[in-house]
């Protein structure tokens, strides 16, 4: 088990030998829009250690408002059309994401903690879309009207081009992972306890995301793609485009974990969610506390110290609701 949330009382399942990789292709029967919840049927379910592939929709809309902008048909993956046309309305809501799954995991239970292991990241579509509309984004005082962008992607040198003379690196990433909330439904758009609508950069093929499950079967599901964002994420939208993401999921019995942490190669992260940015750096700071006083085993005080003189906080964004501020605690500084 990954050392992350490696606490002496933690029991792990052992994944089976054999693990089964199963696929889920986005369409009206196997997507949720706009919400987590605790009463979603599962689209499919796993056991621990098994390996998924889900394929998802962005968030620049129908097909036919894309051609509008300019992109075309051809380039626009099929299922967003038929996803578009065939999910009922009455189930949308009440925000705006539209999440692949959910994936139930076999035996999973209230007070288990459910690793995403971040495998592998595809491109599907050419192009990404960036916009911002009234009354949005994190000055919406400035900027009282609505402006969209489509932006091209090259996807055999992974950049993306904003504009004659400035082109973006891609690093593809899913804005929103999480698991059903304790009990009803909830809104896709502000992260919590359950993960979600995350929009942590960080979180690329080769990373790890942690979340305490909330509900039996814990209800995974992915979405919001992004090929790349800023921290912040200030108008309210990223590189917003279609991805496909293959994670394999472990399931940890009875784990002491409470809000969801991250890993890379690199780093440990910690992260924290409020409506209030101070609020939210406050909780990031004291889980990477925690965490450091429970796995390297620091007093609370040289923790503290620690965090001051080695670990970064970032604002991962600012327009979710509850904004986030992520901790990042280099590996290397471990000997």
């Amino acid at each position: 088990m990954r050392t992350l949330i490696l606490l002496a009382t933690l029991l792990a399942c052992t994944p089976p030998a054999f693990a089964t990789d199963y696929t889920v292709p986005a369409t009206a029967k196997t997507v949720e829009w706009g919400h987590y919840s605790a009463t979603a049927a599962p689209a499919i379910t796993v056991k621990s250690g098994d390996r998924v592939t889900m394929q998802t929709l962005s968030t620049c809309g129908p097909t036919d408002r894309l051609v509008a902008r300019g992109v075309k048909a051809e380039q626009v993956p099929p299922y967003n059309t038929e996803v578009y046309a065939n999910y009922p309305e009455k189930d949308k809501g009440p925000g705006g994401h539209i999440l692949t799954g959910p994936v139930a995991i076999d035996g999973a239970e209230p007070g288990d903690v459910l690793e995403v292991q971040i495998e592998k990241i595809t491109l599907d579509a050419d192009f990404a879309c960036n916009g911002f509309g009234l009354h949005r984004g994190f000055l919406p005082m400035e900027f009282p009207y609505s402006r969209q962008r489509i932006i091209p992607l090259d996807r055999m040198k992974m950049i993306g081009h904003f504009a004659p003379g400035i082109d973006i690196p891609l690093h593809p990433f899913f804005g929103s992972m999480g698991v059903a909330p304790g009990a009803g439904r909830v809104d896709s758009a502000p992260p919590f306890a359950h993960a979600g609508n995350l929009d942590n950069k960080e979180l690329v093929a080769g990373t790890t995301l942690y979340i305490p499950v909330a509900v039996k079967g814990a209800l995974f599901a992915a979405g919001d793609g992004h090929a790349g964002q800023g921290n912040g994420e200030v108008d309210i939208t990223a590189l917003e485009t279609f991805l496909t993401g293959t994670f394999r999921l472990v399931l940890h019995k009875k784990a002491p974990l409470l809000w969801p942490r991250a890993e890379t190669p690199t780093h440990y992260i910690s992260m924290g969610f409020s409506p209030d940015l101070k609020e939210a750096t406050e909780h990031a700071l004291r889980d990477m506390i925690d965490f450091l006083v429970m796995e390297k085993h620091m007093t609370r005080d040289d923790a503290y110290m620690l965090a001051s003189v080695a670990v970064d906080l970032d604002i991962t964004q600012l327009v979710d609701g509850n904004v986030g501020v992520h901790a990042m605690c280099p590996k290397e500084i471990f000997r």
